[in-house]
């Protein structure tokens, strides 16, 4: 394989993402997962970009702390520059062996600054603080600190919890002020739509006229989303589709890198490394760009610098062609085997009506076995499918049937044009496909590898009017 497109330590695992941007570099801390028993406790460490394709592992930035200090773990939050020039590092204090009045382990809000060495921190445990009146200690975590310019003070957007209410709708966005980053009061709420257990790695940004609100549900799904208003004190209003990504793209917060906004989050590994085991805390590394569309949503895709560094097209076996099946199901299968690493760039042209089409990837000759990328005009959505299902018995009907689509695997998307382009970023098990260049479906493809490229169609008539597969350097 031609280099890591998708960047994991070699000692562990990437949760959650904290970017942040200076003088050109895009510094990704994240936490340090390592899936031990006894679990160590969790660092923050820092890999960093100028370009986006090589990222480097800078080891370890914020060491957490002992077994006895309130940081054991240090969780996520956000890194702020002051107007003196200094960095002040706020994150997540929690140790298992801390437990507040209820039971469970206390979540902290902590304080670390620098110089301007991103690896090199001074603790302040003096500044650290915990959940205030009528909210729960045990959900207090995620500081994302900001300047307001027009209220000229520093807010703090914290993942909390109601103590009363419904258990599984009391997450609130607490909210605090400073004017030094080190004295921190209460106001009011954030936002509070008491619809969520929580709202986990807060941020707020502008994009010209727009404001956006970015949260990770912690609730009835794991996926991120966002809000929009004209005003960072809102009123906020969510978008038709209000999400970045997919179940298996979590916890992604963004950077301005050079006048782009670049997400940064973590693809889920499952259980087994198999796609029925169930998903995962961390897993590796994703970056999408996020573009402004006209109307103030925003369209997500693979940045282009990574697509284009896939630079030697290679053959699929598989002519542009139409496919006709006005009550039915027709798929032409490619002849040539798909590499390790890839991008798989396919148009499509399709009739009015047509209810389902897309492609095959993996697949044997037939078509009939692989990862299906199906797009449904009817419903609105992209989903990701895959034959076989997951078997429940030997008998011809215990193939999961039932199951419309690989469970939580579901995009909604504009599928209302007669022209529509997909794109496969793919690399081992991982795989970012994307429709249009506005929406992202990331995933772990672990069962079947190798195989070919197909294209499908059922209950009406598509073209496949170009299909182009790349890779990197001297790689096949």
């Amino acid at each position: 394989m031609q280099g890591r497109v998708f960047f994991q330590p070699p000692d562990g695992w990437v949760g959650d993402v904290i970017p942040f941007a200076r003088d050109g570099e895009l510094n990704l801390f994240y936490l340090h997962e390592q899936r031990e028993t006894p679990k160590p406790g969790t660092s923050w460490s820092l890999a960093v970009t100028r370009d986006l394709l090589d990222v480097e592992d800078h080891g370890t930035a914020l060491p957490h702390g002992t077994d006895g200090d309130a940081d054991f773990n240090a969780y996520t939050g956000s890194v702020v520059r002051d107007a003196n020039g200094g960095y002040h590092l706020f994150y997540t204090g929690q140790n298992p062996a801390v437990r507040g009045a209820d039971g469970a382990p206390l979540q902290l809000v902590m304080h670390a600054t620098g110089e301007g060495d991103l690896t090199s921190w001074t603790k302040h445990p003096e500044h650290t603080f915990g959940a205030g009146e009528g909210y729960e200690t045990a959900d207090w975590r995620d500081p994302f600190v900001f300047f307001d310019e027009p209220g000229g003070m520093w807010r703090m957007l914290i993942t909390a919890r109601h103590t009363e209410g419904p258990e599984r709708r009391r997450g609130v966005i607490a909210q605090y002020q400073s004017s030094d980053l080190v004295a921190w009061e209460r106001t009011a709420p954030f936002w509070d739509p008491r619809r969520h257990v929580a709202h986990e790695c807060p941020e707020v940004f502008a994009l010209g006229e727009w404001w956006y609100l970015v949260y990770s549900e912690f609730s009835d799904a794991f996926t991120t989303r966002y809000r929009m208003a004209r005003d960072p004190r809102g009123p906020w209003t969510a978008p038709v589709r209000d999400t970045v990504d997919g179940r298996a793209y979590y916890a992604a917060k963004s950077a301005d890198w050079n006048g782009r906004r670049i997400f940064a989050g973590w693809i889920a590994s499952r259980e087994g490394d198999t796609d029925d085991g169930a998903w995962q805390w961390a897993g590796t590394l994703s970056l999408v760009e996020a573009r402004q569309n006209a109307d103030g949503t925003l369209a997500f895709a693979v940045p282009a610098e990574i697509l284009d560094s896939f630079g030697r097209e290679v053959p699929t076996g598989l002519a542009p062609t139409v496919l006709s099946a006005p009550d039915g199901h027709r798929v032409a299968v490619g002849t040539e085997t798909l590499p390790e690493q890839y991008v798989l760039r396919a148009e499509f042209t399709v009739a009015p009506g047509t209810a389902e089409y897309g492609l095959v990837l993996h697949a044997s000759a037939d078509g009939d076995r692989g990862y299906v990328i199906r797009l449904e005009p009817r419903r609105g959505r992209m989903v990701l499918d895959r034959w076989p299902r997951r078997r429940t018995g030997d008998a011809q009907w215990q193939i999961s049937g039932d199951v419309p689509h690989l469970v939580e695997l579901e995009r909604p998307a504009d599928l209302s044009g007669g022209t529509h382009t997909l794109e496969v970023l793919a690399e081992g098990d991982l795989a970012v496909i994307v429709l249009d260049r506005q929406v992202c479906l990331s995933t772990r493809l672990y069962d079947l590898r190798g195989g070919r490229a197909g294209f499908f169609v059922t209950d009406g008539t598509a073209e496949l009017r170009g299909l182009e597969l790349r890779v990197r350097g001297d790689h096949s």
